[in-house]
C-alpha cells in the first residue's frame, strides 16, 4: 500500500493507501478491505478528523466489502470519541448495510478491550461483528493474511513503535500477573536474549515496558472500577500495594488515590 501524502491524496485515490493521522489511520487495502486504527488516548477532535475519510467507504462507486478496525494500542477511552464514533454508525446504517459485509475488530486487553467490545453491541452494527485480540487472526478470518502482515508494519511505523515492542506490550497488557522475561519471549518466539537486544535496539527495556503496562492498566482499574488500591495493586502484578503507589508515584508523580479523585471528580471511591 502506498502513503497518502495528506486527507485530500487519499480522498483523491482510496484504492490501494493508507493515511497516517495523530493517533489514527485510515486505509484500503484493496477495493474489498477497508479499515482504520486508533492507538494511545484518541480525542474527540481526532474521531472527528477520520470520520469524514471513513465515509469513503460508502460511496455509492465502493463495492460490496470486509472492515478491519485494529484498537489493540488503545490506552484509554473518550465517551466523547465514542461517541462520535456511535453517531457515524448509526447516521450510516443503511449505507453500511449495503456496502459492508463482515467486520473483523481487534480489541486492547482489559476493561478497555471488553469496553472497545461491547461498543458494537451498545450501537449496534447492520453486518457481522468477530472480535480478536491480535491482528494475524482477524485477517485470516477477512481472508487477508498478507495484508495484515504489510498492515502490521504500516501500522508499527505511524504509531511510533516497532513491531517487537507492539507484540512485547500486547503480551504484557494480557498477562501482567505472571510476566517475566522468559515467558514473554516464549510468547512471542524469541530467545530473551534476542528480546533483549531487539528491545534495546528500539530504546526500551523490559521492565520499562513491564512498569508501562501496569501504570496503563492501574489508571484504567482506577477509573473504571471502585476497586481498593490493594485489590488493584495485585491486579497489576505488583507484590504489595506499597509496591504499587511507589511506581505510580514514581510514573504519574502523584499518589494513586490522588490522581483517582482527580480523574473521577466527585464519585465515591474506595482505596
Amino acid at each position: 500500500m502506498r502513503a497518502a501524502a495528506d486527507a485530500d491524496d487519499y480522498r483523491a485515490d482510496p484504492i490501494g493507501a493508507y493515511l497516517a493521522l495523530p493517533r489514527a489511520l485510515v486505509f484500503c487495502a484493496r477495493p474489498a478491505l477497508w479499515g482504520f486504527a486508533l492507538w494511545g488516548k484518541p480525542s474527540e477532535a481526532d474521531i472527528r478528523r477520520i470520520v469524514p475519510l471513513l465515509e469513503l467507504e460508502l460511496a455509492a462507486r465502493a463495492p460490496a466489502h470486509e472492515s478491519l478496525v485494529d484498537l489493540r494500542r488503545l490506552e484509554a477511552g473518550d465517551p466523547r470519541a465514542f461517541a462520535v464514533l456511535a453517531k457515524y454508525l448509526r447516521a450510516n446504517w443503511s449505507g453500511f448495510r449495503a456496502r459492508v459485509t463482515r467486520l473483523a475488530l481487534v480489541r486492547p486487553a482489559g476493561v478497555l478491550g471488553a469496553t472497545v467490545a461491547g461498543f458494537y453491541q451498545v450501537a449496534g452494527a447492520p453486518y457481522p461483528v468477530r472480535v480478536f485480540d491480535a491482528l494475524p487472526p482477524a485477517a485470516t478470518w477477512l481472508r487477508a493474511a498478507a495484508v495484515g502482515a504489510e498492515l502490521e508494519t504500516i501500522f508499527a511505523v505511524a504509531s511510533g513503535a516497532a513491531p517487537v515492542v507492539l507484540q512485547l506490550r500486547h503480551w504484557l497488557d494480557a498477562h501482567l500477573r505472571d510476566a517475566t522475561l522468559a515467558r514473554a519471549a516464549r510468547a512471542i518466539s524469541r530467545a530473551p536474549r534476542s528480546l533483549q537486544r531487539e528491545l534495546r535496539a528500539a530504546r526500551t527495556m523490559f521492565h520499562r515496558e513491564l512498569d508501562a503496562a501496569r501504570i496503563r492498566l492501574a489508571k484504567r482499574l482506577l477509573v473504571e472500577t471502585d476497586s481498593p488500591l490493594t485489590e488493584i495493586a495485585y491486579d497489576i502484578g505488583c507484590a504489595s500495594p506499597q509496591h504499587f503507589s511507589t511506581l505510580f508515584r514514581r510514573a504519574v508523580g502523584a499518589a494513586p488515590s490522588r490522581w483517582r479523585a482527580a480523574h473521577c471528580g466527585a464519585r465515591n471511591v474506595n482505596g
